[in-house]
């Protein structure tokens, strides 16, 4: 059993099953009267299993040699990761006193609510802008992302590069499916690069963040009740 099967494993027996809100306003009375906070956690939560849905079809996908699809897929999962890194980013904001708690309540809205088919009235943001504030946490999430896009995107390699060569001996193009032989001995290692930095961000980040925008939501409370939107 290699390293991402193992983890995907591990992921599907650790799925949280709910989150009571009794729960958590019992750990904070204060800080989780506040629906900025609660959209935060469930937003936690179904990265979860979003990103465990993407990645076990993508390895799923990787090991029928099924290379196009399992990019595709692993590209929607490093969204997904990105989502979460974005939020932990907004906990620090918020608490360092470089973005205001009530803004960041509209934000928890938009990432947990956005969408672009107007089934809500939140606009979601673009992933582009997202993916940019992680890059600055983890170079190079930009550029994986990037090659991952010319996977989903019509373009020179999800085309012409991933399904023709030239013969120019006898001046005749040749077809077949190229994206085994081009991707399918990296996909582990993507995949892998992928759960770790979830893991991290999942069990460590976020809970370190959590709990200091807690605290800081407790000790600022009159002065957000002061300040909210009417």
């Amino acid at each position: 059993m290699n390293a991402v099967e193992e983890a995907l494993i591990n992921w599907k027996n650790s799925l949280p099953k709910e989150v009571p809100l009794g729960r958590l306003i019992a750990i904070s009375p204060i800080a989780y009267k506040w629906k900025a906070l609660y959209r935060a956690r469930i937003l936690r939560e179904t990265v979860f299993w979003r990103l465990y849905d993407l990645l076990e079809q993508s390895f799923v996908l990787h090991q029928q040699g099924y290379a196009l699809g399992a990019r595709i897929l692993l590209r929607s999962g490093l969204e997904t990761l990105a989502t979460l890194i974005y939020l932990n980013q907004l906990k620090s904001l918020v608490v360092d006193g470089s973005l205001d708690f009530h803004e960041f309540g509209e934000k928890t809205a938009t990432l947990l609510l956005g969408s672009r088919n107007e089934t809500t009235k939140h606009k979601s943001i673009s992933i582009l802008t997202v993916l940019e504030k992680c890059d600055k946490r983890y170079p190079g999430i930009q550029v994986l992302y990037g090659d991952l896009c010319e996977a989903a995107h019509p373009n020179y390699e999800g085309t012409c590069f991933g399904y023709s060569s030239v013969d120019f001996d006898n001046h005749t193009t040749v077809f077949r499916n190229k994206w085994v032989g081009m991707y399918a001995d990296k996909h582990l290692s993507s995949m892998q690069l992928c759960i770790m930095t979830f893991e991290h961000e999942y069990n460590e980040v976020s809970v370190r963040k959590s709990r200091g925008l807690e605290k800081w939501v407790e000790d600022n409370d009159a002065k957000l009740e002061a300040t909210k939107p009417q």
